[in-house]
């Protein structure tokens, strides 16, 4: 078996490289004709982001690539260039960042990236993931429309999934193997949603062939209550969230009550959903709900004075 001992890192990196698809860069550039070049950071660091006692080290490394390219994707930038950096701790060795590795090239494939950087550095707090990516909007930014009080407000996956998923993780840790998973199994789509969130890579190809621009676009990491208020903040807009209309995953209903927690509480302040969250102009909702049909409108701007609501089935407002 290959050890960082034997390899070393330079030796570790050109291994890793080997029947990637991708070659070896320490200078990646691009040509941009007609475009704005874009870049987004992300640092992923043990303990915080990630528990290494249920998150496989293959979809650590595409989970990390998807985090950093939604945050491309809703600025509506095609990804190019992708640099990661991985600080590897004394308890991990060349097999464990080699299943890091494969879910980063599996997540750059996905994406299309034209080439991903690979460093590695020794790391005395545990391990950690840098990424930082890039690519290039060819709009003018005054195109996108100016948003306007009933612009509709959609997101792209469940809500709550992923913060469920890895509570019910986090608990079946506790149970015999056999029982574990038993349990897991049960609730695989939360689990799913937690380890391998989805980001559809035809997300700006489907925006273009549509000829939809978003007034706003965010990509939600920290939970759908902490992006509205933030799409309110730079809206000047009021904002309307309806109950019903939120997209709750299969068995968010049972792992919430087995938790003991608030599915709605979930879907707004959970986090780690990793969705897309669009404003659209209310005239383009048909060709919209055509297009994007696995999104869901969960509600709408208004005027400023509504402030930001969530509204019950039985039609009353809570501030948000």
């Amino acid at each position: 078996m290959d050890t960082f001992k034997e390899l070393g890192t330079a030796g570790a990196i050109r291994k890793l490289y080997e029947n990637s698809g991708f070659k070896a860069c320490s200078n990646p550039y691009f040509k941009v004709e007609g475009g704005h070049v874009v870049s987004a950071s992300r640092l992923l660091l043990e303990g915080m982001d990630f528990d290494l006692t249920f998150v496989p080290f293959k979809h650590l490394g595409y989970k990390a690539v998807v985090q950093v390219t939604g945050e491309l994707y809703s600025t509506l930038a095609t990804p190019k260039i992708l640099k990661i950096c991985i600080g590897v701790s004394s308890k991990l060795d060349y097999a464990e960042v080699s299943g890091i590795w494969e879910g980063v090239v599996a997540a750059a494939k996905d994406f299309s990236y034209e080439s991903v950087a690979l460093d590695l550095q020794p790391s005395l707090t545990g391990l950690s993931l840098s990424l930082c990516a890039s690519g290039v909007d060819t709009k003018d930014p005054s195109a996108r429309p100016a948003a306007k009080s009933m612009d509709l407000i959609c997101i792209s996956n469940n809500a709550g999934a992923a913060f469920l998923g890895e509570q019910m993780l986090r608990k079946a840790q506790s149970l015999p193997q056999d029982k574990r998973n038993a349990k897991l199994e049960s609730y695989k789509q939360l689990v799913r949603a937690y380890l391998k969130p989805e980001l559809s890579p035809y997300t700006l190809k489907a925006l273009d062939e549509a000829e939809i621009i978003p007034s706003y676009a965010y990509f939600c990491t920290k939970g759908l209550q902490a992006t509205l208020q933030q799409l309110s903040a730079d809206s000047g807009l009021g904002i309307k969230i309806y109950v019903d209309k939120l997209p709750f995953a299969g068995g968010s209903i049972d792992a919430a009550k087995e938790l003991g927690v608030d599915p709605l509480q979930a879907a707004l302040k959970g986090g780690d959903d990793n969705c897309l969250l669009f404003t659209i102009p209310i005239g383009q909702h048909e060709k919209f709900r055509h297009d994007f049909q696995s999104w869901d409108v969960i509600g709408h701007l208004a005027k400023p004075e509504v402030g930001t609501v969530i509204v019950s089935p039985d039609g009353l407002e809570h501030n948000i």
